[in-house]
């Protein structure tokens, strides 16, 4: 599991280190670490080390003294490396090898003609961006916002840019805490963080900046700090599944119940019991109107179906909500389902009609302008842009507020238990910004909550406390989700009716990396 530490606990972290004269060690260690990425992306794209050119841009923080030592790195190994000075002061010992390995430097303040500096970079072969590291606060200002915005003018999204940028620790520009954006910011195609992943790597645009993420670790200890936000990997999903066993039968495997559709959208339905049983559950019951259970055993003759209320339909999990519009039988059985007490994914239509406290067990699986319209019932007046822009903490605000699991959905599912635990899966891909994707996230969670609702060893497995379960189960949910998206669009544009194929086959992949664990 991938953990996340704040920037404040990163540097008290380090500080032990520093107090015992260690501080030049980490330093040589993150600019050594930085360099053997930077090294590994230049053979990736088959432009090597002799005769590349490289920019640094370095700040007067420790950041932009590991950039400085890694550029050092570069030269010795024949790169041609200049350094743009963003701030009056830089590390002098930095600064010094890199003059005597060969460097350049001139300082961005005294630059007269910023475009064409900006220019230069953008003509080089890879560009480390040391200008701010974690102990900033707000965005870049001054000549160094006019250096960014000079350089996207002039190298191009990053998509299509030819030159490489490799963020030292973060990308500057981006809250280390938050991933918020305010202003320019340097997209990197690759980040290398030092001692520990920061939450504003992993969470909304800070995460879309970050690019591919590198941890690089330099002997920090962080047995006395509480993770801010936790990643699960393809090994934790697998761990966290219940595989069928010798005796188990469709009732023991696990019923999911599922209130969804109506009239004016019956795929909604369809798409959600597809979705849990390419999952792996024992039973699917669904409840709902004629026409919809029609289309429903159209697509999925194995699912039960029925009219009748929710006391009448015995699951251990339920989803409700998804297409379920203008249909007062389905508003009424997704207020039951809340109230039995039992896992309960709450989506689209049925938020609304959530009560005020309610348990971790309901997940409730919002977009950004959902979770404004739950919070202002609440009496909390958030923009959906707000949100976008911070949505941990929306999420945590939100489960704080209703006792509930929240999952947020965005390029990255920000998923935040009442405890104050926090999930973030970067696992998607943009092709499943389509319609019915919502649908079918609700039956993979609610497959997986009705599978584990019983499985009292399921927590253990992945070293999470009891109480989170839920959320890790619903950041398992968005693990599948996006890795069956990106399945998918391998051969195109995301059909939704399909991707229960390719959700079989990550379960499936799930399913074989339990297997090689338990064998070693």
């Amino acid at each position: 599991m991938l953990q996340a530490f704040s920037g404040g606990d990163v540097r008290s972290a380090e500080a032990p280190l520093l107090d015992a004269g260690q501080g030049d060690a980490l330093m040589q260690k993150a600019a050594h670490g930085l360099f053997g990425v930077v090294l590994g992306l230049l053979r990736d794209a088959g432009r090597g080390t002799y005769g590349a050119t490289a920019v640094v841009l370095a700040g007067s923080g420790n950041n932009g003294a590991d950039a400085l030592y890694a550029g050092e790195r570069l030269l010795r190994r024949g790169v041609g490396a200049t350094a743009i000075l963003t701030a009056d002061r830089v590390h002098d010992a930095a600064l010094q090898a890199f003059t005597q390995a060969g460097g350049t430097s001139v300082r961005l303040g005294d630059a007269p003609d910023i475009p064409a500096l900006a220019a230069h970079a953008a003509a080089s072969d890879v560009l480390l961006d040391g200008i701010l590291g974690t102990g900033a606060s707000g965005g870049l200002r001054g000549p160094s916002a006019d250096f960014v915005r000079a350089f996207d003018a002039a190298a191009g999204p990053r998509a299509v840019r030819s030159t490489l940028v490799v963020a030292c620790d973060l990308p500057s520009g981006i809250g280390v805490d938050t991933g918020r954006v305010d202003g320019p910011v340097l997209s990197a195609d690759a980040t290398v963080t030092f001692g520990a992943a920061k939450p504003g790597l992993l969470i909304g645009d800070g995460a879309v900046a970050a690019g591919e993420l590198n941890v690089v670790d330099i002997g920090l200890d962080f047995s006395g700090f509480t993770p801010a936000a936790r990643s699960l990997q393809v090994a934790d999903a697998a761990a966290l599944l219940r595989l069928p066993r010798a005796h188990d039968h469709k009732y023991s495997r696990g019923v999911l119940g599922v209130a969804a559709g109506s009239a004016r959208y019956p795929g909604a339905a369809a798409l959600a019991v597809g979705a849990a049983l390419a999952t792996g559950v024992g039973m699917v019951r669904y409840l709902g109107p004629d026409a919809v259970a029609a289309l429903v055993h159209q697509r999925n003759p194995e699912a039960v179906a029925s009219t009748g209320p929710i006391a009448d339909a015995r699951s251990q999990a339920w989803v409700v909500g998804p297409g379920a519009v203008d249909d007062d039988d389905q508003r009424g059985r997704a207020a039951d389902a809340v109230a039995s007490g039992l896992p309960v994914v709450v989506d689209a239509g049925a938020l609304v009609a959530v009560p005020a406290r309610v348990g971790p067990q309901v997940v409730l699986t919002p977009h950004a302008g959902e979770l404004r319209e739950l919070l202002a019932a609440r009496g909390i007046d958030a923009e959906r842009s707000e949100i976008e822009a911070e949505p941990a903490h929306f999420a945590l605000r939100a489960a704080e507020t209703t006792g509930a699991t929240v999952l947020l959905k965005g390029y990255t599912t920000v998923v935040a238990a009442p405890s104050g635990a926090l999930f973030v899966q970067a696992d998607a891909t943009p092709w499943l910004s389509t319609a019915g994707t919502g649908d079918t996230l609700s039956g993979i969670v609610g497959a997986l909550l009705a599978t584990l609702a019983e499985d009292d060893g399921a927590a253990d497995r992945i070293g999470v406390a009891h109480p989170d379960l839920w959320a890790a189960i619903a950041a398992a949910g968005a693990l599948i989700h996006g890795r069956a998206g990106q399945l998918a669009a391998r051969s195109g544009p995301v059909v939704v009716s399909g991707l229960p194929d390719s959700i079989r086959a990550v379960v499936a992949d799930l399913v074989e990396e339990r297997r090689l664990a338990a064998s070693i």
